[in-house]
C-alpha cells in the first residue's frame, strides 16, 4: 500500500514523490489512495484562498486564488484531459479517430467551451462559500478535490476496459476491486459529512453542510459515473484523459450541489 500512495501522489500531483514501482497491481492500490491525495490538495490549494478571504480579498478572488492553485498543483493534468474528452466527444468520428484527436497536443472548441463553463462553475460556487467565511470556502475546496479523486474509484473499477493498448488508461484500467472500492468509498463519505458538520458548527447549519456534502460527493459520483458510460460506449474504453474529464467532472458537480444545497 506504501508503494501504491507513492504511486498515487506521483501520478496526480506535482509533489516530489519517487515512484519505484510502475504495475497494475501497484496503480490498482494507487487509485484507492486518490481520495487522500485529493483530501491533501485540497488543503493545499485552500490555503491561498483563506489568505486571500482574510487579507480582504473578497469572495471572488479568494475562490479564483483556490481554482488556480488545484490546477497548479495537478499542472493541469485533469483539465487538459477534460479539454481532449470535450474535445473527442464533439469531433462526432469514429472511436479511432476521435482518440488520435484527444492524443493530439493542441485544443479545440469544444474543449475551450467546456474548459471556460467547468472553471466558472468552480469559482461560482466557491465565491458563494467564501461569502459566508473562510471555513466554508476552505471546506468547499477540500470537498471538491477529495469528491473529483473519488471518482477514479468508479472509472478502474474491475471490468472496465482500456480504449488503448499503453498509456495510463490502459496501466490502471480495471485495477480495482469492488470490495475495496466500496469501503474506500464510505469512508470519504464519512470523513466528508464529518468535515461539513465542522465547517458549519454546531446546529441547523452543521447539519446542512454535512447533509450536503454527502449529497454533493454522491451525487458528483454520478456524474462522472455518466460521463465514463459514455466514454466506453463511445471509445471502446478508458484513457488518461476520460479518467482526468471524472476528476472535473465530480469535482464541478459536487461543489454546484453543495453550493445549492448547503448555503442557504
Amino acid at each position: 500500500m506504501f508503494e501504491g500512495l507513492r504511486f498515487a501522489f506521483g501520478t496526480l500531483s506535482v509533489l516530489r514523490v519517487r515512484v519505484d514501482r510502475w504495475d497494475r497491481p501497484t496503480a490498482g492500490r494507487a487509485m484507492l489512495c486518490a481520495p487522500l491525495v485529493g483530501l491533501v490538495l485540497g488543503v493545499l490549494a485552500a490555503v491561498p484562498g483563506v489568505l486571500l478571504r482574510e487579507l480582504g480579498g473578497g469572495p471572488l478572488l479568494a475562490a479564483t486564488g483556490c481554482v488556480a492553485a488545484l490546477a497548479a498543483l495537478t499542472r493541469g493534468l485533469h483539465l487538459d484531459g477534460l479539454a481532449d474528452v470535450a474535445d473527442g466527444l464533439g469531433s462526432n468520428k469514429p472511436p479511432a479517430a476521435a482518440l488520435t484527436i484527444m492524443k493530439a497536443s493542441d485544443i479545440g472548441p469544444f474543449g475551450v467551451l467546456v474548459l471556460l463553463l467547468v472553471l466558472l462553475a468552480q469559482t461560482a460556487a466557491l465565491a458563494q462559500a467564501f461569502g459566508d467565511g473562510a471555513r466554508a470556502g476552505a471546506f468547499g475546496v477540500v470537498l471538491a478535490a477529495a469528491a473529483g479523486r473519488s471518482a477514479l474509484l468508479r472509472g478502474c473499477l474491475a471490468g472496465t476496459p482500456s480504449a488503448r493498448p499503453d498509456g495510463l488508461g490502459a496501466m490502471v484500467a480495471g485495477t480495482v476491486r469492488r470490495r475495496y472500492a466500496v469501503p474506500v468509498g464510505l469512508a470519504v463519505l464519512a470523513l466528508l459529512g464529518a468535515l461539513g458538520w465542522a465547517a458549519g458548527g454546531y446546529g441547523g447549519a452543521g447539519l446542512r453542510q454535512a447533509l450536503g456534502a454527502l449529497l454533493a460527493a454522491l451525487g458528483g459520483t454520478a456524474c462522472a459515473a455518466l460521463l465514463l458510460r459514455r466514454c466506453v460506449a463511445r471509445f471502446g474504453g478508458i484513457t488518461g484523459d476520460v479518467l482526468g474529464a471524472m476528476v472535473e467532472t465530480s469535482a464541478t458537480a459536487a461543489l454546484v450541489i453543495w453550493a445549492l444545497f448547503a448555503n442557504r
